[in-house]
């Protein structure tokens, strides 16, 4: 079975219900990087949103 990697926002940003899941951590990451700039405004590393924010599942 393989890995997805999965970023909810609701972890990041209390108040957005947002779900990124992919089974690639790459596209995952990229996704979670652009969703945080355009909605929250906010800039996060791939080195952040990795060790910070995502999850295998």
């Amino acid at each position: 079975m393989t890995d997805a990697h999965k970023l909810d926002c609701e972890s990041a940003a209390a108040d957005c219900r947002f779900i990124i899941q992919s089974e690639d951590e790459t596209e995952a990451i990229e996704l979670a990087k652009n969703h945080m700039r355009e909605v929250h405004g906010q800039e996060y590393t791939d080195e952040e949103l990795q060790e910070e924010h995502l999850q295998v599942v």
